[in-house]
């Protein structure tokens, strides 16, 4: 699991990294809402925890903008505000939670782990069957038309992160991140290789990747 924690307080932020490290769980810091920002569309996460009350754009401004540009990723809203109101403007903007301070770690992390198997569930099913394709998601197991599709570990990566979130546009640095590892020394033609091989093999069926020029890749159901 991957984390974004938008937070102003950095005695917050330091005891929730060590938090995260104690779980074996990856998590960035932003400390101020533009950052914060910045981190949400360049990056890819399985959950990101976004402070209201923030230096900059605040929370809402932040969440506003990334559901925006398409982003399912699950938000869970810290605010010092038990109030209906601020409830409502943070659920109605996209929020998935809300979670008011002071607040306990143990409770924290029970919903962004909640968080975290609901966009599984909400997303996808193990085995991803869309016409005559199958993707079993445990294994990289994909079939088209029942014959076995033969994928690299690679390439498995991918598709996978292609296909849990259809029609969002992912850049190719958030592609090396995630499929390649953020310090791995990897030009981005290898991206391009990648999808090209792909392509080849999802051919025959209706999903297509598309390339937005000078932006990234997104997959496309075709009906």
């Amino acid at each position: 699991m991957k984390i974004l924690f938008v937070e102003d307080e950095k005695k917050v932020t330091e005891a929730l990294q060590e938090l995260c490290k104690l779980q074996n769980i990856q998590c960035d810091i932003a400390n101020d809402g533009e950052e914060g920002l910045l981190y949400a569309l360049n990056q890819i996460y399985d959950v990101i925890v976004l402070d209201i009350m923030l230096p900059g754009k605040d929370g809402i401004e932040i969440l506003r903008e990334i559901r925006k540009k398409g982003s399912k990723t699950p938000v869970l809203m810290l605010t010092a505000k038990d109030t209906v109101e601020d409830k409502v403007k943070g659920l109605d903007s996209g929020a998935d939670d809300y979670l008011v301070k002071p607040f306990s770690a143990k409770e924290l992390f029970a919903r962004i782990r909640a968080l975290g198997r609901r966009i599984e569930s909400d997303y996808m099913e193990n085995v991803v069957e869309i016409g005559n394709f199958t993707f079993d998601l445990d294994n990289f197991i994909a079939t088209v038309d029942g014959n076995p599709l033969k994928l690299s570990y690679k390439e498995g990566l991918l598709l996978e992160m292609l296909i849990k979130r259809p029609d969002q546009v992912f850049s190719r640095e958030q592609i090396l991140d995630r499929v390649w590892g953020f310090d791995a020394e990897v030009n981005e033609n290898n991206i391009e290789i990648y999808i090209h091989n792909l392509r080849k093999k999802l051919k025959n069926t209706n999903i297509k990747i598309e390339t937005l020029r000078s932006i990234g890749y997104k997959l496309k159901v075709m009906d």
